[in-house]
């Protein structure tokens, strides 16, 4: 049964620089990154060797421990160079696209006329079963596992994300064939979250055999972790997958045509960027070309993703594989002067999420914000801030304390299978004892999935 949630708990962050709905079809780029870092725990083996040629949707490595995953080329091209680090350990598989794209062979029967089975064999030989991901863990799915329940958001509500109503409005046809797919993995069903704050294009509403879901309120109402919590908790023993929308089409395009179209559409945003728009560019894509005449300064942060949960990239660096925007927003390495913009400062160009500066009066204005925590990492105090912006019945400062202490038992007591990292951001972004809270759980779940599964 479809049910209708209107959170009461969250913090919406209002940054400037929100990308209009204007669609550039950026080129080709020169070169494209495959980082196996993308893929948390996974370790990497090497299928392909630096100088061989590669189609879209060529398999470049798999998972060592679980060979079945399979990962593949976004472009054709030329494998450059495998990038190792300390120990060998492969950072990134750099492949330099060639002009005329071609793409693996494959002969794909229609998704109906195939088993499940079938199905889930397709999505890991030709690459896309790493759209997949489980709860919990927040990793790349185990094909040998029952999910429950497969959920799908179609809206993002962190900061300056793209909004998928526009990105996905002609991707109708394939969006309706991935979620066919999709069906075809669990027994259970297949939840599709919608935006109640918008009118969800004709792309999501179309869609048959789910159940459908809207969700309202702040950040983070566009969480899938939200939805899972708030519909069908994930309790020890069970597993949750979920895909994102734009990964869903990906999906569909393939059980379409046969072909590994890796397109994706990204939001370009921040204060920094001169015209924050829409881009059509690929998965792994170098950020050099879209960056290229959109900075203001030089003395900016690059973000793959958003500024809660992205990735800090160079101005040449490369798409995170998950990620739907890229946010460039001002570095906080300036001093600031104590009584104008330092601590006794009025603070009419600070953004907060209690009444500690007048801009609460202000109702929807943007702020200009940059890196700068304001403090160093501090005693670990109890102040209520978390508590007010997690929407989830859980509590959000014992859980992290459990994480940080190693505490399995008391994880698993307060709620550890269900939540992820990126949960935890914005409890993060309030905590007044600047630690980060997003890393102690992914340490807290790496321990439970080498202690407990």
């Amino acid at each position: 049964m479809s049910k209708t949630v209107k959170l009461k708990k969250g913090l919406d962050i209002r940054l400037v620089g929100a990308a209009s709905k204007v669609k550039t079809n950026a080129k080709t780029p020169q070169m494209v990154s495959m980082k196996p870092s993308d893929f948390h725990g996974m370790t990497p083996k090497m299928l392909v060797k630096e100088g061989q040629e590669v189609k879209a949707g060529t398999i470049i490595f798999q998972d060592k421990y679980n060979e079945p995953i399979k990962f593949s080329s976004p472009v054709s091209g030329k494998v450059e160079k495998i990038v190792r680090g300390e120990k060998r350990r492969i950072l990134e598989v750099l492949i330099s696209t060639s002009q005329d794209q071609q793409f693996e062979p494959s002969d794909v029967k229609s998704v109906e006329s195939m088993s499940n089975d079938e199905v889930k064999a397709t999505m890991l030989a030709s690459g896309l079963w790493p759209f997949v991901k489980q709860r919990p863990l927040d990793i790349v799915a185990n094909p040998i596992n029952e999910p429950k329940a497969i959920f799908v958001s179609t809206f993002d509500s962190s900061p300056l994300a793209p909004d998928f109503n526009y990105v996905l409005e002609e991707e109708g046809e394939a969006f309706n064939a991935g979620m066919d797919a999709l069906k075809k993995l669990t027994s259970g069903k297949v939840h599709l979250t919608l935006n109640g704050k918008s009118s969800a294009a004709t792309t999501f509403t179309n869609v048959k055999g789910v159940e459908v879901n809207t969700f309202t309120g702040k950040h983070p109402a566009g969480n899938v972790g939200t939805h899972i919590h708030h519909i069908d908790p994930v309790n020890k023993g069970e597993f949750v997958w979920t895909v994102n929308a734009q990964d869903v089409a990906i999906i569909g395009r393939y059980f379409l045509t046969g072909k590994y179209n890796a397109k994706r559409t990204i939001a370009l945003t921040g204060s920094e960027i001169k015209d924050p728009q829409y881009i059509d560019t690929i998965i792994g894509a170098n950020v050099a070309d879209l960056l290229d005449g959109q900075l203001t300064s030089d003395n900016v942060r690059v973000i793959s993703g958003n500024v809660l949960t992205g990735d800090k990239i160079a101005q040449d660096g490369y798409l995170g594989f998950y990620h739907n925007q890229i946010t460039v927003i001002p570095e906080g390495n300036e001093l600031k002067f104590v009584l104008t913009k330092g601590w006794l400062g009025l603070g009419f160009d600070k953004f907060s999420n209690s009444r500690l500066f007048p801009t609460f009066l202000t109702g929807n204005k943007k702020f200009r914000l940059d890196t700068n925590t304001n403090g160093e990492e501090r005693a670990f105090v109890v102040t209520g801030e978390l508590e007010k912006v997690f929407p989830f019945d859980i509590l959000p400062m014992q859980l992290a304390k459990a994480a940080i202490t190693d505490d399995i038992d008391g994880m698993e007591n307060l709620g550890i299978y269900e939540v992820a990292p990126e949960d935890f951001a914005l409890c993060e972004y309030v905590c007044t004892t600047k630690i980060n809270i997003q890393d102690k759980i992914r340490k807290g779940l790496d321990l439970i999935g080498e202690e407990c599964m």
